[in-house]
């Protein structure tokens, strides 16, 4: 398991990345960072930058080299990284390629409890989401392209990433909706009476008889 960082939020990952190119004050990392789409990559919560460089300052991963004013400006600082903010984001980089960690998506969350749709219903938001996702990638795919013709393949692989697991996710849904709309989905029909009596269907993971998502994994070592 990785060892708590100093400064966790993902937001310090993406100043280490700006400041590690040249010194910068904290309205010009926010420029940069916004003009790299790195809201699209990580969670951002833009609101907090001040206090985010100001924690990487305190365990010294940033330092104040100087202050400059425009006009009636506020005064702005400029940082730069530290010998140790250039090794925090080696390691922080090379922890997040290399060390699958658990996430849970909202899709995930919505497919755990389904069941609480009519079979029919549940087939019409699978089908809404399936549009969805090959529109995105639709987007993706023309924005990427553009992309590609200035910018190195590099700086782009977060983005092809984005488009294989869109994909891949599209793919299952799709497979989905065949088996709900041929009716080879198993279990359908008791799906369908379970709604037309007025219950909630049972036997989910973790409930009796049925394995656990860890017990799962268990089972398959």
């Amino acid at each position: 398991m990785a060892s708590r960082r100093k400064v966790g939020n993902l937001l310090a990952l993406a100043v280490l990345s700006a400041v590690v190119q040249r010194p910068m004050h904290p309205y010009e990392v926010a420029s940069v960072l916004r003009s790299r789409g790195k809201g699209e990559d990580m969670e951002i919560k833009w609101g907090s930058l001040y206090t985010v460089v100001g924690n990487l300052a305190k365990h010294g991963f940033v330092e104040a080299v100087e202050s400059e004013r425009a006009g009636a400006r506020p005064e702005r600082t400029i940082y730069r990284i530290t010998d140790a903010g250039r090794a925090e984001l080696v390691d922080w980089a090379s922890e997040l390629v290399s060390t699958p960690q658990p996430e849970w998506p909202r899709f995930k969350a919505g497919l755990s409890v389904l069941a609480a749709l009519e079979p029919d219903e549940a087939l019409e938001m699978l089908r809404r989401r399936l549009h969805a996702l090959d529109a995105g990638i639709a987007d993706l795919r023309a924005a990427l392209d553009r992309h590609r013709r200035e910018v190195p393949r590099l700086f782009l692989v977060e983005d092809e990433y984005e488009i294989a697991v869109r994909e891949a996710e599209a793919e299952w849904v799709r497979s989905l909706v065949g088996e709900l709309s041929s009716g080879s989905f198993p279990g359908l029909e008791e799906w369908r009476r379970w709604h037309a009596a007025g219950g909630a269907p049972t036997g989910g993971a973790g409930q009796a008889g049925a394995p656990s998502p860890a017990d799962r994994g268990e089972a398959d070592r």
